[in-house]
């Protein structure tokens, strides 16, 4: 993971991006300043965010729907390119986004890959906490139980919401990387 913190080590600046969501509306990390930020590499037919998105869970819309509403922005990437497997046209993903009954603040669309590489993110779903001043504070997994059966989620100890757990109460973050599968 290029951008992920070590332990003791300075925390890095988020590498700055503009992308397009589903909706044609252009987005820029920099407008998100003062705010915590969730990345969320996606793509709705990888089996791993199926299991997360799986509708009798439904583990990352709750998630979603519960820091967006205590003022976390949560930005949903896919980093499939034209010709590759999760790829959608803007039309695609505001039809898929409703599909899955998604709540992230925006889906943002990144064919080229550029702004994926530029976090170093390969695998879905892999996920980028982000703090108020724009530094990366989390990178990695989104929990911790690597299998594909959604019953797992209920199971699983949720990276991503033990950080932002923390970080919303005031605490430091429990841990800031947690290797990414999918």
């Amino acid at each position: 993971m290029k951008y992920a913190p070590r332990e003791g080590e300075e925390l890095k600046a988020a590498p700055q991006f503009t992308l397009t969501d589903s909706n044609g509306a252009e987005h820029c990390l920099e407008d998100f300043k003062g705010k915590w930020v969730v990345l969320e590499w996606m793509n709705y037919d990888c089996p791993f965010i199926k299991k997360h998105y799986d509708p009798s869970h439904k583990n990352m819309q709750t998630l979603q729907s519960t820091y967006t509403a205590k003022g976390v922005v949560w930005l949903s990437i896919c980093s499939s390119g034209e010709g590759k497997q999760g790829f959608m046209t803007q039309e695609d993903a505001a039809r898929r986004l409703g599909e899955q009954e998604a709540h992230p603040t925006a889906l943002l669309l990144d064919p080229t890959g550029d702004v994926g590489r530029a976090y170093g993110a390969k695998t879905t779903p892999d996920m980028r906490i982000i703090d108020p001043q724009g530094r990366i504070v989390y990178a990695g997994a989104i929990d911790s139980l690597r299998g594909k059966d959604p019953a797992e989620v209920t199971e699983a100890t949720n990276h991503v919401a033990a950080v932002l757990d923390a970080v919303l109460a005031g605490k430091p973050v429990p841990y800031a990387v947690q290797p990414p599968y999918g």
